[in-house]
């Protein structure tokens, strides 16, 4: 899905407004609902926020962004046990056009630069307060977010399939307890089923259906060997309808049942005074 994006007058600095981090303080925590009187990036550093910004509903994962317009309705639509940075601000109201060109939302290919922006704004508001510096770094911060999402797009053919299959595979490790599904990852990141398959076994040799089956058995040996849950508690950690299902896809995977590998580790431990 193509995401809207953003233009920003930048014949002046854009206004800093306010910023700061927020930590749910529950994982039942849902975002207020108020009308935005200004612009609000929010870059999530964990978890995932449920937002709903003038009747669009957003899923904003960890290292993804999302700016929000002014005059706009902003509500949670789900409970989201998350953790962000936010930033508001201003446009300038110069009659002289200078604009840069920004995805409303997306994800941030320099995660960590992005950050240490933000802590250096907070810093500054927090150390000077100087109106004009504030600006400055907030437009920084915009500018930046552009100019990641321009390179993202010159990115070659080949470039776009690996980063896709990267973010596939940070995409299984992340819901790796949940029954993931290749449509499901299809649609999450915008494509045909058909085509992820292809892109994936053609950059891993293995189909996609199959490496989730075999990421999942190799987090069930690590819990199997490191805890003392039970089969039935590792099978619904993993996803899995019932535990015979998990057993049978543990045993074709390893040749072992569950309860034959936490054994046959155990005796393999050594210890040692």
């Amino acid at each position: 899905m193509k995401e809207t994006a953003l233009e920003f007058d930048l014949s002046e600095p854009l206004s800093y407004v306010f910023t700061g981090k927020f930590k749910a303080p529950d994982p039942s925590w849902i975002h207020l609902s108020r009308i935005l009187l200004d612009y609000e990036l929010v870059a999530i550093t964990d978890g995932i926020l449920y937002i709903n910004n003038n009747g669009i509903n957003y899923t904003v994962q960890k290292g993804e962004y999302l700016i929000m317009p002014p005059n706009t309705p902003q509500s949670g639509w789900k409970n989201s046990d998350c953790s962000f940075y936010w930033l508001h601000f201003k446009e300038s109201t110069n009659s002289r056009k200078r604009k840069i060109s920004v995805p409303q939302k997306g994800t941030i290919n320099n995660f960590e630069k992005i950050i240490v922006m933000m802590k250096q704004l907070q810093d500054c508001v927090r150390s000077y307060n100087d109106q004009t510096e504030n600006d400055y770094i907030t437009t920084s911060i915009i500018c930046e977010l552009s100019n990641q999402s321009r390179e993202k797009t010159k990115a070659t053919g080949e470039e776009v399939q690996k980063q896709i299959y990267n973010d596939i595979l940070d995409y299984v490790k992340r819901f790796i307890h949940q029954n993931i599904k290749v449509s499901e990852i299809a649609e999450h990141f915008g494509y045909n089923e058909k085509y992820v398959s292809f892109l994936f076994k053609k950059h891993s040799g293995q189909p996609l259906k199959q490496y989730i089956l075999f990421a999942k058995m190799e987090t069930a040996k690590f819990i199997l060997s490191d805890t003392n849950k039970s089969i039935g508690e590792i099978s619904a950690q993993l996803g899995f309808s019932d535990s015979h299902n998990f057993m049978k896809a543990f045993k074709k995977v390893t040749g072992l049942t569950p309860s034959e590998y936490r054994n046959a580790y155990a005796k393999r431990m050594l210890f040692y005074e």
